[in-house]
């Protein structure tokens, strides 16, 4: 149980430290020997891109973590805070809509991939699961954020019972 919640509370971040290590690692190494030993690595530009391909995408589901993907805050601040957390269920239900149909399709693309990269040859697969990976992570976040603006819905919903009921007690 410990593993999964770290895994919950940290895997994104840490994905994404490792991979950003690794291609400022690779970019500076292909720098150097170009301009220093005057011979260039042919697959580190690639090895870089496909590291960057996964950093987007794990990058999406760390963004829903912590709640920091894009949003149009004017449109919520109309609302109270009952409203808020409706909307919100409702951006992410759609947002999760987006994760499945995304996560489906790349599953199928990812099924159908045969060919091998250019310089490094390895398996395209690893570049086309960074999507299904990416978006099935993005797709479990978005239900965790569900469940918890559920949560804090139906909590105000009993604070709003409450009142209305010690109003009438005291009337």
């Amino acid at each position: 149980m410990k593993i999964v919640k770290w895994l919950d509370k940290s895997f994104e971040e840490l994905a994404l430290i490792i991979l950003s290590i690794f291609t400022v690692v690779v970019i500076f190494l292909q720098v150097f020997m170009r301009y220093v030993v005057g011979d260039s690595l042919s697959w580190s530009e690639e090895i870089a891109r496909y590291a960057f391909i996964w950093m987007i995408y794990l990058g999406v589901s760390y963004g829903v973590k912590k709640n920091k993907h894009l949003g149009v805050d004017a449109f919520l601040l109309l609302f109270e805070k009952k409203g808020q957390l409706i909307i919100g269920i409702i951006a992410n239900l759609c947002f999760l809509v987006f994760a499945v149909v995304i996560t489906y399709y790349g599953i199928d693309i990812l099924s159908r991939v045969t060919r091998e990269s250019a310089a490094m040859q390895i398996s395209l697969k690893w570049v086309y699961a960074a999507p299904v990976v990416g978006m099935l992570l993005t797709s479990v976040r978005l239900i965790q954020n569900i469940v918890l603006e559920a949560v804090e819905l139906k909590k105000m919903k009993e604070v709003l019972k409450e009142r209305n009921v010690l109003k009438e007690e005291t009337v």
